[in-house]
């Protein structure tokens, strides 16, 4: 592995706005290289290359601190009313993230919006009680969203074409700990991954969606992107798998029922969600409109529109067959 450059620096932070329910709050948000997430198997996924590693308990306590030493400066300069720390793993697990780390951070985000990631095996409701308690202020502001990869409701896609090591039944049973405990949640779902056609993946979404509506208080739906050294990108190069349209995107944002976020990552790009490269600078910049205001009509003038490869994204709803190869590219 090669040597990290600037470890006592996040590996990414920035400030923006975000909408939370109906409301719309200044942001700051920061990925913070961590001891790394214990379950490192997802197909996916290439965040087991941005991890600390071969450094004691100490070093790593060191290098956070420093990390987070940078955020509690941009959260003086912004003031934000809402804070996202993502840590590529679970920030609950007190081997990725220390609990000193953790306590510093919950203190930062006193009588605001602390967002964090946890998979569900760090969650209890002791754990959260404390977290919540720590966030409050003496006003009572201050909320704590916990955000799970859930990916999909289906058991089977979540096992076999991501490996997740997570139940349906295990998200659900940690959505009742948090709630109870006087926490939020927020759900990912990941549109498309490998092994599925672009209908299959639609069809997924639009049912995840659905499923999930009634025990989460925030759904973010990621479309997925072929990150470098994966499982997922040896099937991109062996043309076995293509990121899913835009087209799709759109259309799965247009009928939902609830107001679903999406960050298309790489959009537009060959590894990211894309169409033709003609219409899709114009629907990426409709889906980040929509994330804010929430307009559902904008994603159904989207799907109104007319571009050359529209009809290709048609056919390859209705004729791409399971267990085959990707029509297109």
């Amino acid at each position: 592995m090669k040597p990290i450059k600037n470890p006592e620096e996040p590996l990414a932070i920035w400030s923006g706005q975000d909408r939370i329910n109906d409301d719309i709050f200044t942001s700051v948000t920061t990925i913070i290289r961590s001891g790394g997430c214990s379950w490192n198997r997802c197909k996916i996924c290439q965040y087991r290359h941005e991890r600390f590693t071969g450094i004691d308990s100490a070093e790593l306590i060191r290098l956070m601190h420093a990390q987070v030493s940078r955020l509690e400066t941009e959260i003086l300069k912004v003031q934000p009313q809402v804070i996202k720390v993502y840590t590529s793993g679970s920030f609950f697990d007190p081997l990725e993230v220390p609990e000193i780390i953790q306590e510093k951070i919950l203190h930062l985000a006193q009588g605001k919006i602390l967002v964090v990631e946890s998979r569900c095996d760090y969650i209890n409701a002791e754990k959260i009680k404390t977290a919540v308690n720590t966030i409050k202020s003496e006003t009572g502001d201050g909320e704590l969203y916990i955000a799970i990869g859930l990916e999909t409701t289906n058991d089977t896609i979540r096992e076999k074409c991501i490996d997740k090591g997570l139940q349906y039944s295990d998200y659900l049973n940690t959505t009742t700990i948090i709630h109870h405990a006087g926490g939020k949640v927020k759900t990912y779902l990941l549109h498309k991954p490998p092994y599925l056609t672009e209908l299959e993946a639609y069809n997924d979404m639009v049912q995840s969606i659905q499923d999930i509506i009634p025990v989460t208080d925030l759904i973010s739906m990621n479309p997925c992107t072929v990150q470098r050294n994966t499982h997922l990108e040896k099937l991109w190069k062996q043309q076995a798998y293509r990121p899913p349209y835009l087209w799709s995107v759109a259309s799965v944002l247009a009928q939902t029922t609830a107001h679903v976020t999406c960050d298309p990552i790489g959009g537009g790009q060959t590894r990211g969600p894309h169409n033709c490269g003609s219409c899709d600078g114009f629907i990426l910049d409709a889906i980040r409109d929509y994330n804010l205001n929430a307009d559902q009509d904008l994603m159904k003038s989207v799907l109104e529109m007319d571009c050359k490869c529209k009809k290709e994204w048609e056919y390859v709803m209705e004729h791409e067959k399971p267990w085959a190869m990707p029509i297109t590219r």
